[in-house]
């Protein structure tokens, strides 16, 4: 329950911010539930909130609450495309939804909070941002 309440406390003393909440879809998580909720979460407090759905590339972004999160199963994932379209809308704060084993280039300057959510008992080392293990 710790995670919930600092996800909970982030969101809020964010309210001012813009927000965006990206899921990788290269593969379909161990906790698919685990997921909506999370998602259910963004939708009740920050309804404003944009979804991201990405693998190598973005898939979809659409308002939090009318988004179909759809998976693939090729396992590739590129973090590049996302951070550069969070700086491009000016995003405040980023949640990211993986476990991290994407790519990015390196050269990406992200000069906004990233908050990597990590749906899984293993916590790897994030790149930068700080990692949340939501498990």
């Amino acid at each position: 329950m710790r995670w919930q309440r600092a996800l909970l406390a982030l969101l809020k003393e964010r309210k001012d911010h813009s927000i965006a909440l990206a899921i990788d879809t290269s593969n379909r998580p161990e906790r698919p539930m685990l997921i909506q909720n999370i998602v259910k979460l963004f939708e009740k407090l920050r309804p404003d909130t944009l979804l991201v759905q990405a693998d190598f590339k973005i898939r979809d972004v659409s308002p939090v609450g009318v988004a179909t999160i759809k998976y693939f199963k090729h396992g590739k994932s590129s973090y590049t495309e996302v951070l550069e379209w969070a700086a491009a809308q000016k995003i405040d704060t980023l949640f990211y939804i993986t476990d991290v084993t994407g790519y990015f280039y390196e050269e990406l300057e992200v000069d906004y909070e990233v908050f990597w959510l990590v749906p899984d008992d293993y916590m790897p080392r994030v790149p930068f941002g700080k990692p949340i293990r939501v498990a």
